[in-house]
């Protein structure tokens, strides 16, 4: 991933030195394991911790010979061997490359995960504050991007908590299903390796044991995984685009925060531009067309084969690093989102009442009007007001069948914009608690 869309933390988890110290620690642990069943001396158990736990592994020169055998795996257990000595060769015993490469990006999706994890939980923490810092302010809702009903601001920031919530659910379940562990030898059979070393490993690696791997992790774990990313990503762009709806002149009841010296236009110095939004927007979609190659990556032929190997060395780093930036972003876009609770105001007023008409709608039925008579009754009152002809109350009250069905004061009453509002409270308490 290019540096303008990554964040320190989760880049190093990509990085070569860290996979480097994963490989070694899976090596390691089986050492241990095998030392302890007896199937290598302790010694050498005990001088591959010694060596490899001090050693900073030289990736260039991983590098080099990995240029020379054309096989990663080789280059390091030969570059390891550099540093162990003549106890290496206990080294890797009854593995297989895969039992090291699966398990190693087991532990860097679970690595990734918890700052993903940790990610959501601060945008949830922005989301709330706004939430309730706007709970009761008044705004229109609208359906097909026209103004239909009542809602508030409050209601849209609780509505993107509750999604996002529901993200950090799915993306637990995924970080369970993706912590497994494979060191079951060639074909999976522990032909050459004792299960009870899988067992040592996975457990000292924060991970459970694969019930039962074909030398490879079955990848519809990983399918699944990248797939949770992908739904993340749309959430993240369904908050960004009502965002951009928001801001658009026409509208403007919130906006990005426009720094001082910020500017919006190289062209045109009025501009204000919601490009956070719009860049969020853009790398929801690159996350989402990760999903894609993840689940084409399930069907390997017989019990492996590495076609699934070059689509993740990519997938992985990218996907995560992309989905951490963007929620850090989201994250710093509502914390400091300007809103304009009066132009949301305005912009309720702006059709002069109609947002009220299912109000006068039912009212009818409940008089005795017959719904297809009342539904016309209101919208031959309504079409006057949406040209712009005057007040939606006014043309009501100069209607005999309105008048006759509903008294003045009554009718009136239904123009109460604290009628739409009356369940906030109910809403919140499901989705806060």
């Amino acid at each position: 991933m290019i540096p303008r869309y990554s964040r320190p933390d989760m880049v190093s988890i990509w990085e070569p030195a860290n996979k480097f110290r994963i490989w070694f620690e899976i090596e390691a642990h089986a050492a241990t394991a095998m030392a302890e069943l007896g199937t290598i001396p302790k010694e050498a158990a005990e001088t591959i911790w010694e060596k490899g736990s001090k050693a900073v592994f030289d990736v260039a020169r991983i590098d080099s010979i990995e240029a020379e055998v054309k096989h990663d795996v080789i280059a390091f257990l030969t570059h390891l061997a550099e540093i162990v000595g003549p106890d290496a060769r206990f080294v890797h015993q009854g593995l297989t490359s895969s039992d090291v490469l699966d398990t190693c990006l087991s532990v860097q999706l679970v690595q990734a995960s918890d700052l993903i994890l940790a990610d959501i939980d601060k945008l949830l923490e922005a989301l709330k504050r706004r939430a309730f810092e706007h709970k009761m302010t008044p705004c229109i809702g609208r359906s097909h991007g026209i103004h239909a009903e009542p809602v508030t601001f409050g209601l849209k920031m609780a509505q993107a908590y509750a999604e996002f919530d529901r993200t950090r659910t799915r993306l637990e379940a995924a970080r369970a299903e993706i912590a497994t562990c494979a060191l079951s030898g060639a074909v999976g059979t522990f032909a050459h390796i004792d299960p009870r070393v899988e067992v040592h490993v996975a457990e000292k690696m924060g991970l459970t044991p694969e019930p039962i791997s074909t030398q490879v992790i079955p990848r519809d774990r990983h399918a699944m995984f990248f797939a949770t990313l992908g739904v993340a990503a749309s959430s993240i762009e369904r908050l960004a685009t009502e965002i951009r709806h928001l801001q658009r002149t026409e509208v403007l009841e919130a906006e990005e925060y426009f720094s001082e010296g910020q500017k919006g236009s190289s062209a045109m110095p009025h501009k204000r531009n919601p490009i956070l939004t719009e860049n969020l927007t853009g790398l929801a979609r690159m996350v989402r067309s990760f999903a894609l190659p993840a689940m084409e990556n399930v069907a390997l032929w017989h019990e492996r084969d590495i076609s699934h190997s070059s689509v993740e060395r990519m997938i992985g780093p990218d996907a995560t690093i992309t989905l951490d930036f963007a929620l850090g972003r989201l994250t710093g876009v509502i914390d400091k989102l300007l809103v304009y609770p009066d132009r949301m105001q305005s912009n309720l007023d702006q059709l002069g009442g109609l947002v009220h008409s299912q109000r006068i709608l039912l009212a009818l039925t409940q008089a005795g009007v017959a719904r297809e008579d009342a539904y016309r009754i209101v919208q031959r009152n309504a079409m006057p007001v949406w040209r712009g002809e005057g007040q939606f109350l006014d043309f009501l009250k100069k209607d005999a069948q309105v008048m006759e069905a509903i008294q003045e004061s009554d009718l009136e009453a239904l123009f109460d914009l604290g009628f739409h509002t009356k369940n906030v409270d109910l809403i919140f308490s499901r989705v806060f608690g």
